[in-house]
């Protein structure tokens, strides 16, 4: 999707796990252009390691593709993730260390494990490293209210000017570049968790839920971020792998996803008594086990594809009520973003097993509409994150999805809590 030359627009850049998503909005918040461009030799990477090159080709592609002069341009993607400055893999957020900790704790133990292979590596944010081909100064892109992390460069504010372009990659020259953050921060600005009581799952291979309360409704025993708005918390955690078990059943049962999707079409709520939890990589929120691994029940003869397929899609919406129902703040409207979004039976799905209304946008990147939100608000668009009241950003334009709460599926989740409740039992103490 292109636009004219002559469009006022700032560029918004995702760089997620599998491509680069490039999102262009005019002053009025509508996307006028988008892309993605692929990582080379992305298929050979070790496990929770990458070739940051790479990231880099697929960004310049994305961007190249649209032919704007945008007035500013912003990059986020998946965090943690951590670059050696001078050369090799990166440590991404896929690798187990650090997995069980905070953001920040999980970035300083990918330091250590580039530092083990070169006690002199230097480190970058995954998304301040690629700014810095483009063009932008040496920087520690954060957003309000994150602690500033040792050894990851000199801080800058989401939104903040760090640079403007060289000219590097065929990108145009002088091109303003404006602070990004991690990915999920700018999906919950674009979905416009900006007000109490909206939630999202950024979607992707992990997914999760976020939903966001009033400040002095904050407890320090939860994790919280700041949301975009004054006097507005977000709350909430991510899940290892919702879109991650998609992926593995179809690459075990050589069907490709959407003709999973298509298959679980015909399977009744409830996958006919299957239950599936998603835990292929361990999960975080809400029980933070690294050491879980996923469980199929209630699986037999008669059983194919098609029941796993909506087992799959059921036990990662039953794994976002189980967060939702550890929040102290209701949840009233769920935004589904990433490739989840695309599927309106897995919407429909998320609306029946959380009974709440789910929000589907037309821009399901919402982690590159955010980015280029942030480029948006370093040009004089719009506020920097944390300096308005919540409304004060566009959000990409919406269809409602109405629940219809179904017997089945109280019936599976909590066959989902008790078969998960076993799964620990069966681990014991949580490891050191």
């Amino acid at each position: 999707m292109t636009a004219p030359r002559d469009v006022p627009a700032v560029l918004g850049i995702d760089v997620g796990s599998n491509s680069a998503r490039a999102v262009a909005l005019d002053p009025d918040g509508n996307v006028v252009a988008s892309a993605h461009g692929t990582y080379p030799g992305a298929t050979r990477w070790p496990a929770g390691r990458a070739d940051p090159v790479s990231w880099l080709t697929g960004l310049a592609g994305a961007v190249t593709s649209l032919g704007l002069r945008p007035e500013a341009i912003c990059v986020g993607g998946q965090s943690p993730t951590t670059v050696p400055l001078d050369g090799g893999l990166a440590v991404t957020v896929r690798h187990p260390a650090g997995v069980t900790g905070a953001p920040d704790e999980q970035h300083q133990a990918q330091r250590g494990v580039l530092r083990e292979e070169n006690p002199q590596v230097t480190v970058r944010q995954l998304y301040d490293w690629l700014m810095a081909r483009l063009g932008a100064r040496n920087a520690q892109s954060r957003w309000p209210g994150d602690p500033t992390m040792d050894g990851y460069g000199p801080r800058a504010e989401t939104g903040e000017i760090i640079g403007y372009t060289d000219g590097a990659l065929g990108l145009p020259k002088d091109v303003a570049l404006v602070a990004g953050a991690q990915d999920a921060y700018l999906a919950f600005w674009a979905g416009g968790l900006d007000s109490p009581g909206r939630g999202l799952d950024p979607g992707g291979r992990t997914g999760g839920l976020a939903v966001a309360m009033a400040t002095a409704g904050a407890s320090a025993d939860l994790y919280t971020l700041r949301s975009p708005a004054r006097g507005v918390d977000i709350v909430g955690g991510p899940v290892a792998g919702h879109g991650l078990t998609l992926e593995w059943l179809a690459e075990l049962t050589g069907r490709p996803v959407p003709e999973l999707l298509k298959l679980a079409e015909s399977v009744p709520e409830g996958a006919d008594g299957v239950t599936l939890l998603p835990y292929l990589e361990g999960e975080r929120a809400p029980r933070w086990r690294r050491e879980l691994r996923g469980e199929i029940s209630g699986l037999g003869s008669g059983h194919g594809p098609g029941h796993l397929a909506r087992a799959a899609l059921e036990g990662a919406a039953y794994g976002l009520r189980h967060i939702a129902a550890s929040l102290p703040v209701p949840l009233d409207v769920l935004v589904c973003a990433g490739s989840p979004a695309l599927s309106p039976l897995w919407c429909q799905i998320k609306a029946d097993v959380l009974e709440v209304p789910v929000e589907v946008p037309e821009e399901t990147g919402l982690a590159a509409y955010g980015a280029a939100l942030a480029a948006g608000a370093g040009a004089g668009w719009w506020p920097l994150p944390g300096d308005a009241p919540g409304g004060s950003w566009p959000r990409p334009a919406a269809t409602l999805v109405e629940p219809n709460p179904r017997a089945a599926y109280r019936d599976g989740y909590r066959r989902f809590l008790d078969l998960g409740d076993a799964a620990e039992s069966r681990l014991g103490s949580p490891m050191a």
